[in-house]
């Protein structure tokens, strides 16, 4: 393994990470909020990265987690740990086909107090809008009844008790790395993150509201089975060609 291969993963991660902020979830309810309580946008973007800090900080804590397992399945399988990752990363690929086929593609996150029925998701979605959007009806994040700091504090829970799940294989390819493969790949997992919530956010907010991100949100879990797939299948590739 070399410098290439870290570089890939990192890409890799990157591409996951950004794809997940891309999801309505990481920035439709901040513009929401932001229009219902009038924020200016400088304060709806700081609310979306403090928020997409704690996000990005539990999912790395779980990074921590990962690595340290691995590290340990190294030092006891040695080479053959590379093979065991790649293997791990298609059957996670399989699982994320799995979900899509399921009609699971969309990996969501549910807004505190907000309405979670399907029928209210269906009626919404064949106007156009994401089924988001019907759980944050009712929901105090869009309320002007309460303080600011309560929409403020209901957006940081939301995000960081749904951690970046998608991120987490990548963690354990970044394995044989040591910890400078955690650390790029939590940089990485931070600028892709926060850079997408950022992104969305500000062109939703300036009113560019028509660029059809839905249809990633309905393809999630296909579209993250093809990355780990490839992943998969690079690893054991340049396992072989060492």
């Amino acid at each position: 393994m070399n410098s290439t291969a870290l570089a890939t993963i990192a890409a890799t991660g990157f591409f996951v990470a950004f794809l997940h902020a891309a999801i309505p979830t990481h920035w439709l309810p901040f513009v929401l909020v932001a229009r219902t309580r009038r924020w200016s946008r400088s304060k709806a973007l700081m609310v979306s990265v403090f928020a997409g800090l704690g996000h990005v900080a539990l999912t790395s804590l779980l990074g921590l987690a990962i690595a340290w397992f691995g590290f340990q399945l190294d030092e006891h399988f040695g080479h053959a740990f590379t093979m065991i990752a790649g293997g791990v990363l298609l059957v996670v690929g399989a699982f994320y086909f799995w979900r899509q086929w399921r009609g699971k593609g969309i990996l969501h996150h549910h807004t505190p107090g907000g309405n979670h029925e399907p029928s209210s998701h269906c009626g919404h979605e064949k106007h156009g809008h994401s089924h988001l959007e019907a759980e944050l009806e009712g929901s105090a994040l869009v309320s002007d009844r309460k303080g600011d700091w309560a929409a403020i504090s209901g957006l940081f829970i939301m995000l960081t008790l749904s951690p970046c799940e998608g991120f987490l294989p990548v963690y354990l390819s970044g394995v044989q790395f040591g910890w400078q493969g955690f650390f790029v790949l939590s940089g990485i997992l931070a600028v892709g993150t926060l850079g997408g919530m950022l992104v969305f956010t500000w062109l939703t907010l300036v009113g560019l509201e028509k660029v059809e991100l839905k249809r990633i949100e309905r393809w999630e879990a296909g579209l993250l089975g093809i990355v780990f797939t490839v992943l998969g299948v690079v690893m054991l590739t340049l396992k072989h060609s060492h």
